[in-house]
């Protein structure tokens, strides 16, 4: 996989716009392992090479044990490893992300509104909005993940 072009140098102010968004959503209040949860789950739908080793690197850094972030993608079957909140942001990250299939359905909605109150639903929503973007920028133009850019030994 090349490299089609590097958009932080050529668009820096719209980058710069989306790390803003970032930073709203860092410090909204919503816990950071939870979003990057939400950020791992929507790399796996969207198969973003470069952000699902990003995500799972930064959640290894943030203490998350490999056991959970290996069971992401079937966090419905991994019993009491993801807690309710967990379990409702990545129900909503599924349906949000996949608005064309899903129309985002009221008892998806419900079931998300049980778990968090206004802001915070708006604050994920915006989240996993922004991770849909940068899944989409690092697709496009092919972002190389760091695992590829270093020599790995088997």
């Amino acid at each position: 996989m090349t490299k089609r072009l590097d958009y932080n140098q050529i668009a820096p102010a719209g980058v710069k716009a989306l790390g803003g968004v970032y930073g709203y959503v860092m410090q909204s209040g919503l816990p950071a392992a939870l979003v990057e949860l939400v950020y791992l789950r929507i790399s796996q739908i969207n198969n973003c090479a470069y952000c699902l080793d990003m995500h799972t690197r930064d959640l290894l850094k943030k203490g998350e044990k490999i056991e959970k972030l290996a069971l992401v993608q079937a966090w419905r079957e991994a019993g009491t490893i993801f807690d309710p909140r967990e379990r409702a942001a990545l129900a909503w990250a599924e349906t949000v992300t996949r608005v064309a299939e899903t129309n985002v359905p009221d008892d998806a909605y419900q079931a998300a509104r049980a778990a968090f109150d206004e802001r915070e639903l708006v604050d994920l929503t915006i989240a996993i909005s922004l991770m849909n973007a940068y899944n989409r920028m690092a697709i496009s133009f092919r972002n190389t993940p760091q695992a590829a850019l270093s020599k790995i030994s088997t």
